[in-house]
């Protein structure tokens, strides 16, 4: 990490809005350390452990560069200000998305991670400070046999139950509140259920999303019906109300007509602004990667559609101050200027995950994981349990 970089287009911050309370107040109890009394102070210790892997001979140059960025308004995310440099055994990134599989502990068939198993690990990225998106539609729906203890299965929402209480209790790393996603496909056959999931303020530590499919968004605007599905086996008094298995080895647990679910959808979102919907199909097609991974579920606020394990690494940049003659005859945005500040973001970004502490192993940036399911296989129902 040692390549040079041109930064001679920066342009100088102009702040004329007047300091408010509640931001000095925010500043103090999110992100000010022993010892540090303003923002200044605060991006004096962020540029520096930034700074901190590059080659000894270029750190105090990126230092300047990276100091020069943030107080353009070019910044971290949350956990990048308030922790870098700071000592504290916490990661600098803001979010992950974390697998599940459809057994208690160990490693499903898939070789995702047990429902309690990935508790721990969830439990050990919130208490780092990250938060975490989770697909929960590999977990087998509710009246499902369970061949091992010859019972009935209690489904997916029952177990978000178990995340929201372990989320609430895990305190993150800077006494934030921890934060999560789950994920349900709409043709899981817990999927009402999942819908219905926030009605009466159950999973309060949870945003809640529809993973959709093109042939489902495709069946509501022909009002036909789709499939419920899951590869697990249902139980027998599901069985005898009509329930089948279908030629590629899934079983149908009934049918429902697609804008019927799309209607409860929008009525809850209507209700209580969830659950959201994430475009699957068109994730997974758009992605550049789609050769070498899938998505399956996205961080917890939704802005960032992740594989297994992965991770956002976020900043932001203040784009008023590349506004030339703003409300004037002449006003323009200076392309130029924001080239040269995005490379050097794009530099500290990269720094970050040199720097950031990793809750799990997992997480480290490595070469395509064996937990990242193939295309090949979706959808992941179609995975053994």
């Amino acid at each position: 990490m040692n390549r040079p970089l041109n930064s001679n287009l920066f342009t100088e911050a102009v702040n004329t809005m007047p300091a408010q309370a509640i931001s000095d107040d925010v500043l103090k109890e999110k992100y000010l350390k022993d010892g540090e009394h303003s923002v200044g102070d605060l991006f004096d210790r962020v540029a520096k452990a930034l700074a901190s892997v590059e080659a000894p001979e270029l750190r105090a140059d990126f230092e300047k560069r990276f100091r020069q960025n943030l107080e353009i308004g070019a910044i971290g995310a949350g956990r990048i200000m308030s922790a870098a440099g700071s000592g504290i055994q916490a990661t600098l990134i803001n979010c992950f998305v974390q697998p599940v599989g459809d057994c208690i502990q160990g490693t499903d068939d898939a070789g995702y991670p047990g429902i309690y198993e990935a508790l721990r690990e969830a439990a050990e990225t919130m208490r780092r400070g990250g938060g975490v998106g989770y697909d929960f539609s590999s977990i087998r729906p509710q009246g499902a046999r369970v061949k091992g203890t010859h019972s009935r299965a209690s489904g997916p929402v029952s177990y978000m139950r178990v995340f929201d209480r372990s989320c609430e209790t895990v305190e993150s790393a800077g006494a934030r509140r921890g934060a999560q996603m789950g994920v349900m496909r709409c043709d899981h056959p817990d999927i009402e259920l999942f819908i219905h999931a926030k009605d009466k303020g159950d999973l309060t530590n949870f945003n809640i999303s529809i993973g959709v499919t093109d042939p489902f968004m495709q069946a509501v605007e022909a009002n036909e019906a789709i499939e419920l599905v899951h590869v697990a086996e249902p139980n027998e008094d599901i069985l005898a109300e009509g329930a089948y298995q279908r030629e590629d080895g899934l079983w149908v647990y009934r049918k429902v007509q697609a804008r019927d679910l799309w209607d409860q959808v929008m009525q809850s979102t209507y209700d209580h602004a969830e659950p959201g919907i994430l475009f699957l199909d068109r994730m997974n097609k758009d992605n550049n990667l789609n050769y070498c991974e899938l998505i399956e579920a996205t961080n917890p606020c939704a802005e960032q559609p992740l594989p297994p394990y992965g991770c956002c690494c976020l900043g932001s940049i203040d784009l008023t101050h590349f506004v030339k003659d703003p409300f004037g005859a002449k006003a323009e945005f200076d392309f130029a200027a924001f080239g040269e500040v995005v490379k050097v973001s794009t530099r500290m970004l990269d720094n970050v995950l040199d720097v950031t502490v990793w809750p799990l192993d997992r997480q480290r940036p490595v070469p395509q994981s064996s937990l990242t399911r193939s295309p090949s296989t979706w959808p992941p129902s179609q995975l053994a349990p």
